[in-house]
């Protein structure tokens, strides 16, 4: 039994003294939790403070807690946080393999097993080789969702990933990244605008402001 969860205990944010977020809640194993609202309403701002990278304009309180372990003054890069944005932020000098590989805990980073493995799985086989550059934009996202899957995070953060596909791809991507999460039983913070992201991550919703 997995029991992973991702916890904001009594997280609040303000900027200029003006309160925006205000949350206590924990995000259980392979579920996800969707925050909405318009913009300014500090849904960004809450997703960089559990990533460990909010602005210093901001003052924000609480304890992010990921498996037990209290994050909330480790940097972003100890905090085995898995991203997804908008923009799937492929390296353009590297290739797919490149991509994936930097992402690889150093143990199995000499091992190609795992990269060729998750591409096939993704439908993907025999892209290791390919130029991010001369992918589509469907391709794209899922090399960057495989990408996350392979640095082996503890939670998720997903900043409108499907922003930015045509209507028929965001279907076809928000289904696979949500059954892929919910399978590698990852607890999941999502930041949108779209009821109809909300609705696919099917868990609890909360509204900002």
């Amino acid at each position: 039994m997995n029991d992973s969860y991702l916890a904001l205990n009594d997280v609040s944010i303000s900027l200029d003294g003006k309160r925006l977020v205000d949350i206590d809640c924990r995000v259980e194993a392979g579920q996800v939790l969707t925050i909405m609202g318009p913009s300014g309403s500090g849904k960004s701002s809450l997703l960089a403070y559990a990533a460990g990278f909010l602005s210093g304009a901001f003052q924000a309180s609480g304890v992010i807690e990921i498996n037990g372990l209290d994050v909330t003054s480790l940097p972003a890069e100890r905090r085995r946080v898995g991203l997804l944005f908008q923009d799937p932020l492929l390296f353009p000098h590297l290739s797919v393999a490149g991509n994936l590989q930097f992402a690889l805990p150093r143990e199995l980073k000499a091992k190609p097993e795992p990269i060729r493995q998750g591409l096939s799985e993704l439908g993907l086989a025999g892209f290791e080789d390919r130029d991010p550059g001369t992918l589509s934009g469907g391709q794209r996202s899922r090399v960057a969702l495989l990408r996350l899957l392979l640095s082996a995070p503890n939670a998720v953060l997903l900043d409108e990933p499907f922003a930015k596909l045509d209507t028929a791809l965001r279907q076809e991507i928000r289904a696979l990244v949500f059954d892929r999460l919910r399978a590698s039983g990852l607890p999941t913070l999502l930041v949108t605008h779209d009821q109809a992201d909300a609705d696919a991550a099917g868990g609890e919703v909360h509204v900002l402001d």
